[in-house]
């Protein structure tokens, strides 16, 4: 029943609050800009109008345009750098979960010393305390499926450990959230489908992991029905406003819920994937990973009712059975056209999911302890086997 909530993020929601960013008080007057290095901020002119906003509001801005789809190590601290040589105060992250996760981590070393590893406490990292408060973030999301703009979580790649692992601090949650559903209608069907599983994902692992209570079971269940019931639409027609509108309320509500409630190991079992397959999409490893994950707790019974409250929020009223989830699960991913991801078109092999299992326990076993039973090494590998096209 107990829950403690601290989520001091103000958010804007809504079609348009972009256009409000001007008049919102900002937490400095120097920006850094944190947005991919891919095309599509520029292209569509989210960039131009983010800097038009932040200048009628009297900010300089810098822009640094790097952040990889997995963010490396490499990347924060370059950002750090620059961020340091500007003499920015404050980060604007400008783009979907990856890029607001680089703009944490960056946040973090434009004020402390040392490598970014230093302050991470699982794996090769050193576990120092943060000595420097981070800069403060505003995070204005182009993407429904990581919920980071309301979050304190970053997750970031060591290239050179090949370890994925989250860094949790409350200086990260950004004073300012923008989740403006028209700077999402131009992300392409593909990477719709997979940043909306991930948004699923969030909240149907924490619906059954060990940490629920009142409020994550409400963020919980509306995020799982907001998104389920309108994500097909998103990935149909990106221009469908209220699809891509309740997405995006659905994913945000799944951010909220990792601030109250609990993740589950399927997160560690996919990052052990992308941090050796850089190219492969977070989303979409969840996605494959999903049917093996899920049957393997139902087939536990270890909560036989929640799955049941999860089909029925999916759609299916007259769910009776855990096994009815999967049913939905599956529906919707060939709705969305992704039920045919494969591991080997990534480059990842059998053999490497000993290796992988390994990783996952090693680097994020936080999560593992928040299954409400044990997943061993054996079962993570049988779970990667079943999963394996």
């Amino acid at each position: 029943m107990s829950f403690n909530m601290y989520i001091p993020t103000r958010v804007l929601f809504g079609a348009g609050q972009l256009d409000k960013l001007n008049k919102q008080k900002q937490p400095g007057k120097k920006a850094l800009i944190v947005i991919s290095c891919g095309k599509s901020t520029k292209a569509n002119g989210y960039l131009l109008r983010t800097e038009e906003q932040l200048h009628l509001a009297g900010v300089e801005t810098v822009v640094f345009d790097k952040v990889q789809a997995n963010p490396l190590k490499s990347t924060i601290m370059d950002g750090g750098a620059v961020a340091r040589r500007n003499s920015s105060d404050f980060i604007v992250a400008l783009g979907g979960g990856s890029c607001i996760d680089a703009a944490k981590a960056i946040a973090i070393m434009a004020t402390n010393d040392g490598d970014y590893w230093d302050y991470i406490a699982s794996g090769t990292g050193k576990g120092l305390p943060i000595a420097n408060k981070p800069l403060p973030l505003v995070a204005i999301t182009t993407t429904a499926g990581t919920g980071s703009e309301v979050d304190a979580a970053t997750v970031v790649t060591n290239e050179e450990t090949n370890e994925k692992t989250g860094f949790v601090n409350e200086a990260l949650f950004p004073v300012l959230a923008i989740v403006d559903p028209e700077l999402m209608s131009s992300v392409p069907p593909k990477f719709t489908a997979y940043q909306g599983f991930d948004a699923l994902f969030h909240s149907t692992e924490a619906y059954i992991s060990n940490g629920t209570n009142l409020l994550s079971d409400m963020y919980a269940i509306t995020a799982i029905e907001n998104v389920s019931r309108n994500l097909a639409k998103a990935v149909k027609d990106g221009n469908d406003m209220e699809a891509r509108e309740k997405v995006a309320f659905g994913n945000t509500l799944s951010g909220m819920v990792m601030c109250v409630g609990r993740l589950t190991s399927k997160h560690s079992l996919e990052h052990a994937m992308s941090a050796y397959h850089q190219q492969l999409p977070h989303g979409a490893g969840l996605i494959m990973l999903s049917k093996a994950y899920y049957t393997h707790f139902i087939n536990k019974h270890i909560c036989d009712d929640r799955f049941v409250n999860m089909a029925k929020a999916m759609g299916m009223e007259d769910a009776k059975e855990p096994l009815d989830f999967i049913a939905m699960l599956m529906k919707l991913q060939e709705e969305c056209g992704v039920a045919d991801l494969k591991m080997s078109d990534y480059g990842i092999k059998p053999d490497e999911f000993e290796k992988m299992a390994n990783n996952a326990k090693e680097t994020m076993g936080k999560l593992f302890k928040c299954d409400r039973i044990p997943l061993s090494t054996e079962d993570c590998i049988a779970i990667y086997e079943a999963s394996y096209r």
